[in-house]
């Protein structure tokens, strides 16, 4: 699903009606049916349900919401935050629709009046601006905005929460509406992925415009749940099938990154696993599951690689029959055990994915990255891409998505740059934009876990590699969101996403009426 612009927006709408002849007003009945369809199976309890509307077509949504409410029985009011006489074309033709007169308000002095709207209701409709809005906020609409950020009612806002800019991609957007839920139309714009909008759940909903109008120059698109998470085996399968996956990874102390990371690859269905490590940890590792296979590996005195640890022979034993490799978990930063690993990254022919202590091997030297000759999986946090890249840490989460895009494209690899909206950068300049996840993986471990479940997936789809990488991004973040039924932000743990990947796979294959771009906590 394409990423665009507010004028893109616009400009979508325009080609709906002009080009194949789609009226407006039924792209609003729709939109507002939408909202209304959401309210009812996820809010369902609420009976008393007040929509707070503007004048213009955000507003003329919120209405037909309004009269879809009220035809099944809820309670509803309508705030209109100006004159009826001032609303306009399709917005005009709703207002006159409502089976019941609105409440309109003119001045804070009104507004004051009608606070108690706010306080004896159940649920309100945030319906005041949606895409087109451009900041600053009116005075009135500012005021309102700040009567329900003091409110403890649950909010419902119709494609973007009231006042905020559809393009901005600041994380903080302290003047916006305060929302408990998102419902938006056709097509995401920026500010629903990269902005902290609300904790609850966004959802996207086909309101009539063709997919083939819905274009974008932004080069972004949002990190849909791939097919191949929803594939399902033949009967006569084998282990043979699905890939042989080699995870190298470990040194005395950090035993569990490399054993996260191998059951990772196991639990997401690769067929057969082997870990590599240092050879003093290697019965750690065994006794962490029976399924894996190990290798030892030479060690230095610390416990760490030594620096011929990933030479040939052994080199090549490892590789032979192997899938793909994912490197660097728990390895350690010792200086011959990064040389070795520049060295075995130069000679390997199969798919590499690379993090962790495998990433900062290559600190001041990310020339030596070059994914032209095979795929090459770079899974960096800020602080290793800021190693890698020579930028501060500040200057990448200020643009990440063109540092990420740039990245990618000069060196060839498929980047997955971990942070608030994982980014996964294509050689081509293509930028997917994750929003599954939650602050529970701030968490030692949980980048151990994805790298496993990228290794994992490729190991059964090496000939769509970029499609893997998406699909492992995206169960990642799933299963955390799903953790948070039996667990918090706090309390989690990554051994707890390994556990929660099975429901996390059938939430995929499950048919939803709605798009979830975010999925939180409702009330149903």
């Amino acid at each position: 699903m394409k990423i665009v612009t507010a004028a893109e927006m616009g400009e979508i709408d325009r080609l709906t009606t002009v080009k194949y002849g789609i009226a407006a007003q039924t792209l609003m009945e729709s939109a507002g049916e939408c909202v209304s369809r959401f309210i009812l199976s996820f809010f369902s309890g609420r009976q008393r349900i007040t929509v707070v509307c503007g004048k213009g077509n955000n507003g003329g949504d919120g209405m037909v919401a309004a009269r879809r409410l009220h035809e099944q029985g809820k309670d509803v009011v309508v705030v209109l935050l100006g004159r009826p006489e001032e609303t306009k074309g399709d917005a005009k033709h709703n207002l006159e629709r409502l089976p019941f007169p609105p409440v309109s308000v003119l001045s804070e002095l009104e507004l004051e009046l009608h606070k108690s709207l706010l306080l004896n209701t159940d649920l309100i409709v945030d319906a005041i601006f949606g895409t087109g809005f451009r900041p600053p906020l009116p005075p009135l609409a500012a005021t309102f905005i700040g009567l329900i950020a003091n409110s403890d009612v649950p909010v419902v806002s119709a494609d973007l929460p009231s006042g905020v800019d559809a393009d901005s991609l600041t994380v903080e957007q302290p003047g916006a509406c305060r929302s408990d839920a998102i419902v938006t139309f056709t097509a995401l714009k920026p500010s629903l992925v990269f902005t902290a909008l609300t904790r609850g759940p966004i959802v996207v909903h086909a309101i009539g415009s063709p997919e083939e109008i819905v274009q974008s120059k932004l080069g972004l698109e949002w990190n849909s749940p791939p097919n191949i998470l929803r594939s399902q085996r033949p009967l006569n399968s084998h282990k043979g099938l699905y890939g042989h996956a080699l995870v190298i990874g470990g040194s005395l102390g950090k035993s569990g990154a490399p054993s996260m990371s191998s059951l990772a690859a196991l639990r997401v269905g690769a067929g057969l696993v082997t870990c590599a490590a240092p050879k003093s940890i290697l019965p750690i590792i065994a006794g962490y599951a029976p399924e894996l296979m190990t290798e030892a590996l030479d060690e230095c005195q610390g416990g760490t690689l030594s620096v011929d640890a990933l030479e040939e022979p052994m080199a090549k034993g490892l590789l032979a029959g192997k899938t793909v490799v994912g490197i660097g978990p728990g390895l350690g930063q010792d200086e011959d055990t990064q040389r070795a690993i520049r060295r075995f990254a130069a000679r390997c022919e199969v798919p590499l994915v690379i993090d962790a202590d495998g990433l900062n091997a290559f600190a001041g030297q990310a020339k030596l990255l070059d994914g032209s000759k095979r795929p090459l999986v770079l899974t960096p946090h800020p602080g290793e891409m800021s190693r890698l890249s020579g930028l501060k840490v500040a200057e990448i989460e200020a643009n990440r998505v063109e540092i990420g895009r740039r990245f990618a494209q000069e060196h060839q690899v498929i980047l997955v740059l971990k942070g608030w909206r994982t980014l996964i950068a294509d050689q081509v300049g293509t930028v997917w934009v994750n929003t599954t996840g939650n602050p529970g993986l701030a968490k030692g471990g949980s980048g151990d876990v994805l790298t496993g479940l990228v290794t994992g997936l490729i190991a059964q789809f090496p000939d769509s590699v970029l499609e893997a990488v998406r699909a492992a991004v995206y169960l990642h973040g799933l299963a955390a969101d799903l953790t948070l039924q039996t667990q918090t932000e706090r309390t989690m743990l990554a051994t707890d996403i390994l556990l929660a990947l099975p429901d996390a796979l059938r939430a995929i294959r499950k048919y939803e009426d709605f798009t979830w771009i975010q999925r939180g906590e409702t009330d149903r």
